[in-house]
């Protein structure tokens, strides 16, 4: 079994969490329970991997090779049962440039695109930063369980100046996997009204127990041909900091334009490591995959209990995957910036604020509960703290 208990000092890695938290809060000593990243340590194999590389000393233009494209083939097809062609793949340095490069790619300068918000909170600025325009189709929640409002999303979807929805699956923050049937109907919206999907899979592998994650690809020839499916090892294996993803493009044509914006903007393969940590995470990441999901289910069910008998205030909206948990501090009828204030200044925590993700994000509060349970432990206790003062 993996140690995913040991406490790792992420201090002076240049890490985005550990080492810039203050800058970016503007406060001091708050503990970073926020970015999507894990305090764990990558697969051991992966990390000699590319300590056998990093040994070689040389560092020059890398490109993925065939057993790139094989290793992401073979993934898809083992754990998500989604045969493609080697072809269909265009690696990037990431998912949010590679969205950023499909709004460049498929609309046109005040264009709409959809999003369901509370959503990861990128997607609504790579199409405002790209000229587009955000049409919302917010979720509902329901009896403690986000929904699609699948009635709005007709209307909006009829509107011939919207040509593009980003799909989140699983959904971030608010830890939704969509179901066949939600997928099917929005899909098929989409194609009748000629609106392409590109779907943000990049938790995917981060499935809790007794939830299935469906790629939305899957349901159809016709929605697969409507679809562009992100995907990375990155958040599955810790590895974001390696900059390397997939994009799954089935149309030719679609490809084709997709890799010439690619061109146009300079933009090439990912580099020397990046590539490396594709092949070694699919390779031989799998075993440690499967104990880090139990871990997770593990402080999940710790975080779950801890609210429930200390913390009744707060509702855990329970996730179906990622390891991020969406927090309901409604009750506390505080407007976001309070709360913003209570969690930083109070609980001297480092939350990603609700309000971050849309407006129906007010009131809510991101925890990231993938670190060991002695951070874990320490985070919730100094929210309890905060209550009790």
């Amino acid at each position: 079994m993996n140690s995913f208990n040991e406490e790792i000092d992420r201090h002076n890695t240049h890490s985005v969490k550990w080492d810039h938290t203050d800058d970016i809060f503007q406060k001091e000593a708050l503990l970073p329970m926020w970015v999507a990243d894990m305090d764990f340590k990558a697969p051991e194999k992966v990390i000699e991997v590319l300590m056998e590389r990093v040994k070689h000393g040389v560092f020059g233009y890398s490109m993925p090779t065939q057993n790139t494209r094989n290793v992401v083939k073979d993934w898809l097809e083992r754990r998500h049962d989604w045969s493609i062609d080697n072809d269909w793949i265009v690696f990037t340095s990431g998912v949010v440039p590679a969205i950023a490069a499909a709004i460049n790619t498929y609309t046109s300068k005040d264009d709409k695109v959809l999003i369901q918000s509370p959503v990861y909170y990128p997607f609504r600025d790579m199409i405002e930063k790209n000229d587009r325009i955000v049409v919302d189709n917010p979720l509902v929640l329901e009896s403690g369980t986000y929904k699609m409002d699948f009635e709005d999303l007709e209307q909006k979807v009829k509107d011939p100046a919207v040509k593009m929805l980003l799909l989140c699956n699983p959904h971030n923050p608010v830890g939704r996997v969509w179901t066949c049937d939600e997928l099917t109907t929005l899909a098929n919206l989409c194609v009748q009204h000629d609106v392409l999907i590109v779907s943000d899979d990049i938790h995917f592998d981060l499935i809790l127990k007794g939830n299935e994650h469906t790629l939305i690809s899957t349901l159809s020839s016709e929605i697969e041909a409507n679809t562009i499916t992100c995907i990375s090892p990155s958040k599955t294996f810790n590895i974001a900091g390696l900059q390397a993803s997939a994009i799954v493009i089935p149309d030719e044509k679609k490809r084709e334009q997709y890799e010439d914006y690619m061109k146009k903007m300079g933009l090439f393969a990912p580099n020397a490591l990046g590539i490396l940590g594709i092949e070694a995470a699919y390779t031989h990441g799998e075993k440690w995959l499967d104990e880090l999901l139990i871990y997770l289910e593990d402080n999940l069910s710790y975080l779950t209990a801890f609210i429930k008998e200390n913390l009744p205030e707060i509702r855990v909206i329970q996730p179906e995957g990622t390891y991020l948990v969406w927090l309901d501090f409604r009750s506390l009828q505080l407007n976001h910036e309070e709360l913003e204030a209570f969690i930083q200044n109070e609980a001297k925590l480092a939350l990603d604020e609700g309000y971050i993700f849309g407006e129906g994000g007010k009131g809510f509060e991101r925890i990231n509960i993938a670190c060991p349970r002695s951070t874990l432990e320490k985070g919730l206790k100094q929210l309890e703290n905060a209550f009790r003062k």
